[in-house]
């Protein structure tokens, strides 16, 4: 089916896009701000604090540290949150599925082929159980020396933080049910080369799963920067721009349409920033169009390599002398990752900007498989999608070329696949398409073409 809007009359309904965090669009339902800010309204800075304190009770979890004591290690850190998942799990009346992906693995950060597990719990969605959306954050910790198991690495901010938010997550949405499935995920080998990311995306793979979204959250729990100034009011959203299973059809459709700017990563990051705006109004999402801070990676990154969209979620203000450190003074300084240096009301912003997302994302009907334009020559875009399991409506967003962030919007009924976007040219604008559920909860936006597919990655004609 088929409608028309006239450009003035859409420029009307919304405002230019907000120039510091999400796109300017309707206000979000009374049922998706009540659900959402009651989840928010959860998150517990004191059993973030109890869960970071066991994690660093456990003194090292190096990869390739100890796996049999009970006390000490990797090992008895595994089984500690694997504990907590299955008690979790115990509360809301068996919810929860288990599963620890592992694998062998060698390498240079390794000494000597080394036993890789992840601890995963699983929330099966009630309608579309093999959608998935995944929260996860790694176990393991290191000192300066990567191969040092001898002294302690308590690995506090990275990534117990990180783990800490997923276990809280995950303890507060059980309660809940929704159309998707959420994953959440403590993984090891991290600090080893992203050993356990890449296990845990191999082992969707094998599943099958259908990745929507992978939100890695790794070193969330600080908020006092290396030059001494606090930014407890903002957390950074690192992002691909474009896939990495670009293939060459579809880098020549990009390269004559755009979409540098538009992977299904890129969106699900601009997503986040949408939450913090509708929800969060003492906090805010800054992204960066960079997959990781410079040099760096994370488990982000094993993800988004096997075609999924995935993210990275990290403090706004890193202080390096308590990252990868052994503990000691060195000419007054303190270096080493404690929980001294954890601000827990951070860590708890953090934490429920992560499950307001996660609900959100679980909550919505997944995205088009395929949008498409057409206008070629004409005042007017006439844009198409693919009709889309529980959507009630469709929300077509446009703005322009050089803006980072959508402008305008206007709904259409579920009924309809096809929309005309009277006197907006599309040669001068992006175009992307949003479902929503009948209470009002979005997916995120999906650019038109192949650069914003979902899953699968649409191939570009040649």
């Amino acid at each position: 089916m088929k409608a028309t809007i006239a450009g003035a009359v859409a420029a009307g309904l919304l405002a230019a896009a907000c120039a510091t965090n999400g796109s300017v669009g309707p206000a979000p339902t009374p049922v998706v701000k009540s659900t959402l800010i009651g989840i928010s309204g959860e998150v517990s800075e004191a059993r973030l604090r109890v869960y970071i304190e066991k994690m660093v009770s456990f003194e090292t979890r190096s990869t390739i540290s100890d796996q049999a004591s009970p006390v000490r290690g990797i090992g008895a850190a595994r089984k500690w949150v694997e504990s907590e998942f299955r008690s979790i799990g115990d509360a809301c009346g068996r919810c929860l599925e288990y599963a620890s992906p592992s694998d062998t693995v060698t390498g240079t950060r390794y000494p000597q082929p080394t036993v890789v597990v992840d601890v995963v719990a699983i929330q099966r969605g009630t309608v579309e159980p093999n959608r998935i959306i995944i929260i996860q954050g790694h176990l393991d910790s290191r000192n300066s020396t990567n191969e040092n198991v001898t002294d302690d690495a308590p690995g506090a901010n990275d990534d117990a933080s990180g783990v800490a938010a997923v276990i809280e997550s995950a303890r507060i949405l059980s309660k809940q049910k929704f159309p998707a499935t959420i994953v959440y995920a403590a993984l090891s080998g991290e600090e080893q080369g992203l050993s356990g990311g890449t296990i845990l995306a191999a082992y969707a793979k094998s599943q099958g799963w259908q990745v929507e979204a992978v939100l890695n959250n790794d070193i969330v729990g600080n908020s006092r920067g290396l030059n001494g100034k606090i930014d407890d009011k903002t957390a950074r959203v690192f992002s691909e721009g474009v896939r990495a299973t670009e293939t060459a059809a579809m880098a020549n459709a990009r390269k004559v349409n755009g979409g540098e700017v538009d992977s299904p990563s890129r969106s699900l990051a601009r997503y986040m920033a949408q939450i913090a705006v509708d929800h969060m109004p003492d906090f805010r999402v800054r992204m960066i169009y960079r997959r990781d801070r410079y040099g760096r990676g994370g488990d982000q990154t094993p993800f988004q390599d096997a075609g999924y969209p995935a993210i990275r979620v990290t403090e706004g203000a890193e202080n390096w002398n308590h990252q990868h450190q052994t503990i000691r003074t060195e000419n007054g300084v303190f270096y080493g990752d404690t929980i001294d240096y954890v601000d827990f009301a951070y860590l708890a912003r953090v934490t429920r900007l992560n499950a307001m997302a996660l609900a959100s994302l679980a909550s919505a009907p997944p995205p088009p498989v395929e949008v498409t334009v057409n206008g070629a020559l004409s005042n007017d875009t006439t844009v198409k999608w693919t009709a889309t399991n529980g959507a009630a409506t469709y929300r077509i967003w446009w703005r322009d070329t050089i803006s980072p962030l959508w402008q305008h919007s206007v709904d259409v009924p579920s009924g309809q696949t096809e929309f005309v976007v009277k006197d907006v040219v599309l040669d001068d604008h992006f175009f992307g398409v949003q479902t929503l559920s009948v209470s009002g909860f979005g997916s995120p936006i999906q650019y038109a073409g192949p650069p914003g597919a979902f899953f699968p990655p649409v191939e570009a004609p040649k």
